[in-house]
C-alpha cells in the first residue's frame, strides 16, 4: 500500500485561536480512515485544513509526497482529491444529472463514462437522474453529493459526517457504498459521529480530543479498546 495523504503536526483554527494542536493523519491508497471524537475535538477542522479550506499555521500536508499545505481547493480537485461537506453539498434546484455534471466542471472531454460509473455505484441516481435534488430524501441527496465528488475520479475522497441525519437503514446503505468506493481503489478519509458503525468498516481510525491525536489503531482494535469505548464511544 502506498501513502496518499500524510498530514503532520497541523496547527490552525479560527480567529487566531488554534483548534488543531499538532494533529497527524495518514491515508493509504486503498483504505478507509475514520476520524472520531467528541464535539469540538477538531475533526471537521482537520478535514478543512487538509483540503485548503482552513489556513494551516504550522505543519505540513503531503499528497503522494508533494507538499500541498494551504493549496487552494480547486488545486486539490485537479490533483484528484474530492471533498463532500456535511451541509450544502448539492445544488437543490438542479437535477441529479446536472449536479453530477457540475462535479466534473474542471474536467475536459466527454464525461459520459464517468457518469455511468457513478450510476453503477448508485443505481437510484440513474433512475432519478432528471429529478431535482431538493425533492429527494436526505439519503438520496447524500448519494448525489458523493456521486458528484466521484465525477472527478478521485484518488482520495473526503467525507464530513456522511450519515448525519439519516435513518438507521440509510446509514447502513451509506457505509456499504463507502466500502464499495474503497474497493475501487479510492482512499477514503471520513469524519463520522456514528463512531461505532464507522470504525466497524474502517481499516484504521483516529480518535481526536482538543485537536490532538489521542488514539490511532485499526478500526477493530479501537472498537475493542475499553478506554476508547468508555471515553468516546458511549461505553
Amino acid at each position: 500500500m502506498s501513502m496518499l495523504l500524510e498530514a503532520s503536526g497541523l496547527y490552525g483554527g479560527y480567529g487566531g485561536v488554534d483548534i488543531l494542536n499538532g494533529t497527524n493523519l495518514t491515508v493509504g491508497d486503498d483504505e478507509i480512515v475514520v476520524i472520531v471524537g467528541p464535539n469540538g475535538a477538531g475533526k471537521s477542522t482537520a478535514m478543512k485544513a487538509v483540503f485548503g479550506l482552513l489556513h494551516v499555521r504550522q505543519g505540513h500536508v503531503l499528497y503522494r509526497g508533494d507538499d500541498i499545505t494551504n493549496a487552494r481547493p480547486e488545486q486539490m480537485v485537479r490533483r484528484g482529491i474530492a471533498y463532500v461537506p456535511q451541509e450544502h453539498n448539492v445544488f437543490p434546484s438542479m437535477s441529479v444529472r446536472e449536479n453530477l455534471e457540475m462535479g466534473a466542471y474542471l474536467m475536459s472531454g466527454d464525461i459520459t463514462a464517468r457518469m455511468e460509473r457513478v450510476f453503477a455505484l448508485f443505481p437510484k441516481l440513474k433512475e432519478r437522474r432528471h429529478q431535482q435534488a431538493e425533492l429527494m430524501s436526505g439519503g438520496e441527496r447524500q448519494m448525489v453529493a458523493m456521486g458528484r465528488a466521484l465525477m472527478i475520479e478521485p484518488s482520495l475522497l473526503m467525507l464530513d459526517e456522511p450519515t448525519a441525519g439519516l435513518s438507521p437503514l440509510l446509514i447502513d446503505e451509506t457505509f456499504e457504498r463507502i466500502r464499495e468506493i474503497r474497493d475501487l481503489g479510492i482512499g477514503v478519509l471520513m469524519v463520522e459521529q456514528n463512531a461505532k458503525q464507522a470504525l466497524a468498516i474502517a481499516d484504521r481510525g483516529y480518535v481526536l480530543a482538543t485537536g490532538r491525536n489521542r488514539y490511532e489503531d485499526t478500526g477493530p482494535n479501537l472498537l475493542a479498546n475499553q478506554e476508547v469505548a468508555e471515553m468516546f464511544l458511549g461505553g
